[in-house]
């Protein structure tokens, strides 16, 4: 019988200290409460405790509000309650079939204007906010970091919404304020990702090795014109890599080494794959550059898989031609969707991160696709963009905080 039951919300503030929550709950505990929801957050030393919880009606429950309040007194804090119906308890419970997502926002430091432009698009659709976590650590305001970064995670929730214009409205708040805005839904995959596969120039390295190669040639400035072209989507990959080859015609390959010892790892790259290899998530490196620098930073960085462009050398010079089939975006799909049947994983536990239009169809088949640093063109069509921090900030995007990846790192 419902009847002679009683739903109470305690909420406790005031500063934290230890055997708050110990001492309330021992008190529910003698009068055989059951908790039906508890939540309890910390900002500053500033305890908000909340906890929910069902009591006999009657001279039991007066009892206990008048032991909790007098126990709350006595720890120097604030408690108030709020009786709740039994049938607005049940509509709160039916409410929890709701969609949930999760929103990111990334940027060297979060300012009210981009939070208040990010929750105001989630108010205009319906879209309630539930819970928020700070995954990035707190941040001296005397010390210049050497490294600012800042990511705030809202968890949400609402019965539908439209998509589109919720990733139109992110994306121009985005462009505007210089923040990221990432959107999840908070599915059982989300939780469980386990493949993430990288382009690798512009991506894991900053630059276009062939851009490199080719101011070796004597040819840099008609070889950068046709990776912008590219990389841009203007002009077909494979195309675009056979005319770049052709002019790189003659280049002694004794250069290759020089410019792979000297490959501008992406800032936060070394940090990513310490914490992925640690949490034992599987790296692909997926690029339409060469297989010589790609081998080079798979052993740098710890890398399982490898796959790019053979080129072609004899007598100690470049042909102009390549080996084997070209990786153009259509492979890096394919290549994704092989490695994750390999390791027996669904491609909605997969991650993609690249930059360039040839990136687009693995970022559009991966569970995750991250626009990272991307071309304009890029950015258009994928659904999750990084374009504030290094590439580290996947790692947010996985919703782990500074504390568990720094701690693990460091072991």
């Amino acid at each position: 019988m419902i009847e002679d039951k009683e739903v109470i919300l305690l909420k406790v503030s005031g500063q934290d200290k230890p055997g708050v929550t110990a001492s309330l709950t021992a008190i529910l505990a003698k009068y055989q409460a059951i908790v039906l929801d508890i939540a309890q957050a910390n900002i500053h030393d500033i305890l908000s405790l909340g906890i929910l919880f069902k009591v006999r009606t009657g001279a039991s429950s007066a009892a206990i509000l008048k032991e909790i309040l007098f126990k709350g007194y006595e720890l120097g804090v604030t408690v108030t309650f709020t009786s709740i119906s039994v049938p607005d308890y049940e509509i709160w419970v039916k409410a929890q079939s709701k969609k949930r997502y999760l929103i990111n926002i990334l940027g060297v430091s979060i300012t009210a204007q981009q939070l208040s432009a990010v929750t105001q698009i989630l108010a205009n659709q319906d879209l309630n906010i539930y819970a928020i976590k700070r995954l990035t650590g707190r941040i001296s305001i005397v010390e210049k970091e050497s490294y600012p970064r800042s990511c705030v995670q809202l968890f949400v929730s609402g019965k539908s919404l439209d998509k589109a214009l919720l990733t139109q409205k992110f994306m121009e708040t985005a462009q505007a304020l210089e923040v990221d805005i990432s959107f999840q839904e908070d599915t059982m995959y989300r939780r469980n990702r386990r493949l993430v596969c990288f382009d690798m120039d512009s991506t894991l390295i900053q630059t276009e090795v062939i851009d490199a190669l080719a101011a070796l040639a004597g040819v840099g400035e008609q070889v950068q014109a046709i990776t912008a072209q590219a990389m841009n989507g203007q002009i077909d990959f494979s195309e675009s890599f056979k005319q770049r080859m052709a002019l790189l015609k003659g280049l002694d390959a004794s250069v290759l080494q020089k410019i792979a010892l000297n490959l501008p790892i992406t800032q936060g790259a070394h940090r990513l794959m310490k914490a992925l290899k640690y949490y034992g998530y599987k790296t692909a490196i997926l690029s339409g550059g060469f297989t010589y620098f790609g081998r080079y930073l798979q052993k740098e960085l710890g890398i399982d898989y490898m796959y790019a462009n053979e080129l072609e050398i004899i007598d100690g010079k470049l042909t102009g031609k390549h080996l084997g089939e070209i990786i153009d975006g259509n492979k890096k799909a394919e290549l994704l969707q092989a490695i994750a049947q390999k390791e027996g994983l669904h491609i909605q536990q997969t991650i993609a991160v690249g930059d360039g239009a040839n990136d687009l169809p693995m970022l559009n088949l991966a569970g995750l696709g991250i626009a990272f640093h991307a071309k304009p063109a890029v950015k258009e069509n994928a659904a999750t963009t990084i374009s504030s921090l290094g590439l580290d900030g996947v790692l947010y995007l996985l919703g782990y905080h500074d504390r568990y990846i720094d701690m693990r790192i460091e072991e």
